[in-house]
């Protein structure tokens, strides 16, 4: 059962930083539950206002209906009463709601809405997708405007009319007229979640634009620092971003973009440096080189921003 009303999970979610944790597996690649709780764990600890369970980071794209609803109900049990926790939903539209009714029933806050699988979209199909999966859940739906899923400003008002769980917008594009149209048509109605890899990047110019908050992938293995910037970034306290984008942020792109895919699997390499391992990625992705993750772990003790040792726990 939600804690959170729709409209109070937005205004939750939209004052603090967000993050896809990771999802924790074994050397054969079946989810690691255990290990999975324990950074959940970990991640809740620290001040964060929402976590993903089962996202892109999380590599719910690899995960079955079955594994994403585990994983899902795992983090609602570990942390659920700590921080909201919210899950992803895709593929066809009667996966998607399929996806969004396992979520709920886990007892997920809400939902992050992905764009549909491998097909190209008009307004009226997106209109029609969305209002599918927002009647067919009462928690609060977000849409990710990424790949074939771009929402005109129309249809986000559309939408935020008929469904009042409707409650959130979620941008990978970075297209300052279209977001701007979005939120001029908008406004607080919804909440505005900036969503670029690495979203640290984009975050100082994206709050003119609306968006209060971002997801950090950098938060699954650093936390503090992700917050220390999230907090600059409220302040705009420019000096202070330009700073860290230059000890840390820039040089951290220089080694995620080595590689095609590299997005996800450098977030579990951060975390295999700080002692903290979660296991590895799934195919397609590819684990970083050794040679990647010296250069991580020296980029990482440089820039001065190695997180405590995990404590020790009795087996």
């Amino acid at each position: 059962m939600a804690q959170y009303a729709p409209h109070e999970l937005a205004q939750k979610l939209k004052d603090g930083l967000l993050s896809f944790p990771v999802t924790a597996f074994t050397p054969e690649l079946a989810v690691d539950e255990d290990a999975y709780r324990q950074h959940l764990s970990w991640q809740a600890s620290f001040d964060v206002a929402g976590l993903f369970a089962a996202g892109g980071t999380g590599e719910g794209f690899s995960l079955t209906p079955a594994e994403a609803a585990q994983v899902i109900r795992a983090a609602v049990e570990e942390v659920g009463t700590k921080v909201p926790v919210l899950a992803s939903a895709g593929g066809s539209t009667a996966q998607a709601i399929q996806n969004a009714q396992d979520a709920e029933a886990a007892g997920a806050e809400g939902l992050l809405l992905l764009p549909p699988y491998l097909t190209e979209c008009d307004q009226e199909g997106l209109l029609a997708h969305v209002s599918a999966v927002c009647s067919a859940t009462s928690i609060g739906v977000i849409v990710y405007n990424r790949a074939n899923a771009i929402y005109s400003a129309d249809t986000v008002a559309r939408l935020a009319e008929r469904h009042p769980n409707f409650i959130g917008f979620k941008d990978a594009v970075g297209d300052i007229e279209h977001l701007t149209k979005v939120y001029a048509r908008n406004g607080d109605r919804l909440f505005y979640l900036g969503g670029l890899p690495t979203a640290e990047t984009f975050a100082l110019p994206l709050l003119q634009l609306g968006m209060s908050t971002y997801s950090s992938a950098l938060y699954n293995f650093v936390p503090e620092f992700a917050l220390e910037f999230y907090g600059d970034v409220r302040r705009q306290d420019h000096a202070a971003v330009t700073e860290k984008l230059q000890r840390f942020v820039l040089p951290y792109l220089d080694i995620r973009d080595r590689v095609r895919g590299y997005g996800v699997s450098i977030v579990k390499g951060g975390l295999k440096v700080v002692g903290r391992d979660v296991g590895g990625v799934r195919p397609p992705l590819q684990n970083l080189t050794e040679a990647d993750l010296t250069d991580l772990g020296a980029l990482i003790d440089a820039a001065g921003i190695r997180p405590a040792p995990a404590a020790l726990t009795n087996a």
